[in-house]
């Protein structure tokens, strides 16, 4: 008998894990945030100075707007040319014509988090297992330009135009309103608030993939080439991968929407829930290198693809990395629900800097053990690097989906039995702990000589960075805070279950919705 689905508060997503949208295209005081985690690298740090460490709702104090959502967001908002992206239901619909569940990618004004356009997505139909009730959009969206690239609900990689359906259907898609028309139901009319679909490769299809849970993938732009992981895993009841053979990483023409590379590592078989973990990009030793944490506990790294010439339908393998290597490797799927013994997964994004690459992994927090490990992996080398031994391996209390930030030569991480953590990025030595009283999904943000980070509980803890533990605030909010904190023009964006919050420093004032009458 397949087990009782989750309740909706424990929805498993690596992204709450990843919940935190930054990007630096270079280092200055105030830039758009137009991907998860710093370009590439994916180190959760951004150079914005002048930034609160406290705000107040209720008085309005540092708050600039918030934007009501829907009633579940595990996404982070991504900021870029003037608009913030970010993923929620429709539980509270901004169009009427769009009813019941549905995922929702808003794109609101920068300067008042007005509506500009939506993406509306209908739920994949039958097993519950393949797109959780109510999660939404859960994918952070990757800008570059006028095209944004995201992942829906569906396991759909799509290109939008940054401007939506107000400035003409671009193509070369063109039925809008039969995508955002549930199956069965007649074709909606789309309409100037409506998302402008320009391509669509569905996952599933293309590359034989059965997500689980929830799709969820922050795209990687390189050049030419997207970057995503697929989702897929499990089947309802938990026993066994439906499709082994499926890529868990996928090679993508940005311009055309075009499979053009996935790995064939045998990491399906092995995965042992799902596959969430978004890749980061490096240079080593003049050779650029994609790095993936996959379900199967196991950091790989691959070749990254070239411009230009003929381009390998396989992603070459350089390195792996057994991050958990006692663990069991075989018929893994009998540890489901094993507490004490299980194999390891990685549902946070790995992160690289100076040479290395920084990663959390460990027991799945619905049904694996309770053990995790901050880790700390030299990029050098080829072949199979488990033998050598990490830098070093840091334990963390317990289960962790975070990824985590690398500034000033320390590492900040927070895990889901509530703490978080600083420790030297040369020796793996903790300088302290917090404990926020709450488990975390969250990832922390580094910005402005602070640490932001949010709880499920609902409170934003604000820290000072650096060797010593000082805390500057602790703000209780409405709901849960699943994804990351984003900074992006001197403004800092914290999301709930339901508000989107853009707070800077500014005297307190009136209350703002940054709602946007209904078409």
């Amino acid at each position: 008998m397949p087990p009782s689905p989750p309740s909706p508060s424990r929805f498993p997503l690596p992204l709450w894990s990843c919940g935190l949208i930054l990007f630096l295209a270079a280092r200055a005081p105030a830039a758009d945030q137009p991907q998860w985690g710093q370009r590439h690298t994916r180190n959760m740090v951004s150079d914005e100075t002048g930034l609160p460490e406290r705000f107040d709702p209720a008085t309005g104090e540092n708050v600039k707007w918030s934007a009501p959502l829907g009633t579940e967001c595990y996404a982070s908002p991504v900021v870029a040319g003037g608009r913030v992206f970010i993923g929620t239901n429709n539980d509270e619909p901004r169009d009427p014509r769009h009813r019941g569940d549905r995922g929702v990618l808003m794109c609101l004004d920068e300067a008042d988090g007005s509506l500009a356009w939506q993406l509306v997505v209908p739920k994949l139909e039958g097993d519950v297992y393949l797109d959780w009730p109510r999660a939404g959009i859960c994918s952070p969206v990757t800008v570059e330009g006028d095209r944004v690239y995201t992942v829906t609900n569906r396991d759909e990689v799509v290109c939008l135009d940054v401007h939506g359906l107000a400035n003409g259907n671009d193509g070369p898609f063109r039925d809008e309103g039969r995508h955002m028309t549930p199956q069965g139901e007649p074709v909606m009319e789309p309409g100037p608030l409506d998302a402008d679909i320009l391509w669509l490769l569905d996952l599933r299809s293309a590359a034989g993939v059965r997500p689980h849970d929830s799709a969820h993938a922050s795209i990687l732009l390189d050049g030419p080439f997207l970057y995503a992981n697929t989702s897929n895993g499990l089947v309802a009841a938990h026993d066994r991968v439906d499709r082994p053979e499926a890529p868990s990483l996928v090679a993508i023409d940005k311009a055309t929407g075009r499979l053009l590379a996935r790995e064939r590592e045998g990491i399906g078989p092995r995965t042992f829930h799902g596959t969430w973990s978004s890749p980061a990009l490096g240079e080593v030793a003049g050779r650029r290198l994609v790095f993936f944490g996959g379900g199967d506990g196991v950091v790989h790294a691959f070749e990254a693809l070239r411009p230009g010439g003929d381009i390998p339908d396989t992603l070459r393998r350089v390195w792996r990395f057994d991050c958990d290597p006692t663990a069991p490797k075989e018929d893994v799927h009998r540890y489901i629900r094993n507490r004490r013994e299980s194999p390891s997964t990685i549902q946070s994004m790995p992160v690289f800097c100076d040479g290395r690459v920084y990663v959390t992994a460990g027991g799945d927090i619905w049904w694996g053990k309770r053990k995790a490990w901050l880790m700390c992996i030299d990029a050098a080398g080829e072949g199979d690097l488990t033998a050598r031994g990490p830098v070093w391996s840091y334990p963390l209390e317990e289960h962790c989906c975070s990824t985590p930030a690398v500034r000033d030569g320390l590492v900040y991480a927070a895990d889901c039995g509530g703490k978080v953590h600083c420790v030297d990025a040369q020796t793996g030595k903790p300088h302290w702990v917090h404990d926020a009283g709450r488990e975390i999904w969250a990832s922390t943000l580094v910005a402005d000589g602070k640490v932001y980070v949010g709880t499920r509980r609902g409170d934003l803890w604000v820290l000072a960075a650096g060797k010593e533990k000082r805390v500057l605030s602790s703000i209780r909010l409405d709901d849960p805070i699943i994804g990351t904190c984003t900074v992006a023009n001197g403004t800092l964006y914290v999301a709930t279950m339901k508000t989107l919050y853009a707070l800077g420093r500014t005297e307190p004032a009136s209350e703002t919705t940054g709602s946007t009458p209904s078409p």
